[in-house]
């Protein structure tokens, strides 16, 4: 998620490496970008999935990063933005009577990209009209350059297993490099939501939270994600810091927000394939340190749950 590299997302193939290797390739995927411009993907036929009931045609329209466009997942629709035929707008859109349903999500967006190309992807809010009538959000991760927390946790890890070292190089001489982070892409969010509700004024918007990506608990899972041992609740508590400033520039600009981490809790890349819903490293499933189906499958049940609520 780091703004001034942006790589192709990484064959769902790739031979295996080092823990260590794997967490880095895992968090810089996250930097992928759209190498060719990115294609509204086809409406999918509407369904019943998800229990949503909407009298009226929803013309919808999904913004995001990686976490909203599934790389990885198969079947990839747009190998430049890894965007998957199964991440959660295509099952929010198949659960509702789409009119017209356009994704635009891109693996690597930050704030900018909303407005900006990313590569030769047009921006993101191109893709709103005057009568989209629903928007899902799902960004900020890649603002605050979480591929690059990632790969740091994982290399000091190996070199203070037992400590904290991920989190004290970040709050050094008492600082909170990620809270300022965190703080700084606030108005950036707003903006962006300020943006969409010009553009599209009677769409109802919704924010897009990121899911558990370690154990709720704080424990410990070295043998599967190389963190020291104490960085796990850093990490884990950074997080919710993120979700909670998503959550309230939602509601500061008239949007909703859609909970996607308190389903996910127990499903954490820690556990064991079939539970998990973040892979921890890259397999036939996801991108590493990404969801996977099921994990799209509880996002787009919590979009359509908050649709309804």
């Amino acid at each position: 998620m780091h703004p001034a590299a942006r790589h192709p997302a990484p064959a769902v193939h790739r031979r295996r490496t080092t823990a260590a290797a794997l967490a880095v390739t895992a968090a810089t995927a996250l930097l992928a970008t759209a190498g060719t411009s990115a294609t509204a993907a086809p409406a999918p036929a509407p369904g019943t999935s998800g229990g949503a009931a909407q009298s009226a045609p929803v013309r919808y329209v999904a913004l995001g990063d990686s976490f909203s466009s599934s790389p990885g997942i198969p079947e990839q629709t747009d190998a430049a933005c890894g965007r998957s035929s199964r991440n959660y707008p295509a099952l929010v859109a198949a659960a509702l009577p789409v009119a017209s349903f356009t994704d635009v999500t891109c693996a690597g967006a930050d704030t900018r990209h909303m407005t900006v190309p990313q590569g030769s992807a047009p921006p993101q809010l191109d893709a709103l009209r005057p009568d989209t009538t629903l928007v899902t959000l799902g960004i900020g991760g890649n603002d605050l350059d979480l591929p690059g927390v990632l790969t740091r946790c994982v290399l000091l890890g190996k070199l203070a297993p037992l400590g904290a070292p991920c989190k004290r190089s970040y709050t050094l001489l008492g600082t909170d490099e990620i809270g300022t982070r965190i703080g700084a892409t606030a108005p950036k969010v707003a903006a962006v939501l300020a943006a969409i509700q010009a553009r599209s004024p009677q769409a109802r918007v919704l924010v897009v939270g990121y899911p558990a990506i370690v154990p709720d608990d704080g424990t410990s899972c070295r043998p599967v994600v190389p963190f020291a041992d104490g960085d796990f609740a850093w990490f884990r508590d950074k997080q919710k810091q993120l979700n909670a400033m998503l959550a309230q520039q939602a509601a500061g600009r008239g949007g909703a927000y859609v909970d996607a981490c308190t389903p996910s809790v127990g499903h954490d890349a820690c556990k064991p394939q079939g539970v998990r819903w973040i892979e921890p490293e890259e397999t036939a499933e996801a991108t590493g340190f990404h969801p996977n189906a099921a994990g799209h499958r509880s996002t787009a049940d919590a979009a359509l749950a908050t649709l309804n609520g």
